[in-house]
């Protein structure tokens, strides 16, 4: 059974990034790496620390058990404890694509194996945003119509600048922890002065719906065989 490495949270997007440098070198064509934090933290992008409410906001997270990390990819703030697992892909995509809808294609490389999985599984998987969500966007990964799966990405080019390398990241909520999540991230939002609120169950995790005592090797199979084909392009 393949289990994701156990990492604190910021050791995890430390190693998120080790990966992402590691293939701008040329060292590698592609990087994956499933990771479970052993501690609570909420996650959001560099941007919302020049908010004006930012530090106090940070403190009042920090006492309820929630310190602040920052991240390099885009969003809004996102709670990760060990009811999630981090999925991190990266890659440099085949010169033959180009850049037109580079964007969308990684989003779609990333998504396209969970959602297989939760066919298999004998879920209805949809990609699209969520109504009352945390971090809502187009390419959640959705279970019967539930938010299970937040993503992200971030690019940078190789060395001396002769291909983009791209992070995709998914974050899936494994198991039940909804509902302090979504508290942690209104706390934070009603402490910085943000208007958008939660709700627990605009969410749904895994393990609510399916047993999938070996979810996670069936996604490393399904990716690899995925990085297999775009590769070999």
């Amino acid at each position: 059974m393949t289990r994701p490495t156990i990492l604190t949270t910021e050791a995890g997007l430390l190693a998120e990034q080790d990966l992402l440098a590691h293939v701008c070198t040329g060292d590698s064509d592609f990087g994956l790496l499933f990771w479970q934090p052993s501690d609570r933290a909420l996650v959001m992008p560099r941007r919302l620390n020049r908010l004006p409410g930012f530090e106090a906001a940070c403190e009042v997270s920090a006492a309820a058990g929630w310190p602040v990390l920052l991240r390099e990819t885009g969003g809004e703030p996102v709670p990760q404890s060990a009811a999630t697992i981090n999925i991190a892909l990266v890659y440099a995509p085949p010169r033959s694509e180009g850049d037109h809808g580079r964007i969308e294609t990684a989003y779609r490389r990333l998504c396209d194996p969970i959602c297989a999985l939760l066919m298999e599984l004998g879920g209805v998987a949809s990609l699209g945003e969520v109504d009352g969500a945390f971090c809502d966007g187009r390419f959640n990964v959705n279970l019967d119509g539930r938010k299970m799966v937040g993503t992200a990405q971030r690019w940078r080019q190789s060395k001396g600048g002769q291909r983009p390398v791209g992070l995709v990241h998914g974050a899936l909520l494994l198991d039940d922890e909804r509902a302090s999540m979504v508290a942690a991230v209104n706390r934070f939002n009603e402490a910085c002065g943000l208007e958008a609120r939660v709700r627990a169950e605009s969410h749904i995790a895994l393990h609510e719906q399916f047993a999938a005592p070996d979810a996670i090797g069936r996604l490393d199979t399904l990716y690899r065989q995925m990085l297999a084909g775009v590769m070999s392009a």
